[in-house]
């Protein structure tokens, strides 16, 4: 979940975008997010800390590019899905 959507803020199409990330992340890694913390531990770490999943280094760089993207802290500098997708086109 996007850090906004933990705090109970307003949330709009990116958030959606927040969590496109973690399940980029989640396909890049094959690991299961935050699987260290308990849920209340998430929501703080993520929505109160800043806190970010670690991207492996040896990750594929437009890969990675993109997940940082997904996750800027403010929804507004978040990539559309149009965006994204002109992102991972050349990458298929």
């Amino acid at each position: 979940m996007a850090p906004e959507v933990l705090r109970d803020e307003l949330s709009n199409e990116k958030s959606d975008i927040y969590s496109f990330g973690v399940i980029l992340w989640e396909l890049a890694t094959l690991q299961q997010p935050w699987s260290n913390l308990n849920p209340p531990q998430v929501v703080a770490a993520v929505g109160f800390k800043g806190m970010r999943l670690e991207i492996p280094r040896d990750l594929n760089h437009p890969v990675t590019t993109i997940i940082e993207a997904c996750w800027v802290n403010e929804p507004w500098k978040r990539p559309s899905f149009s965006t994204i997708m002109d992102m991972l086109r050349p990458l298929i």
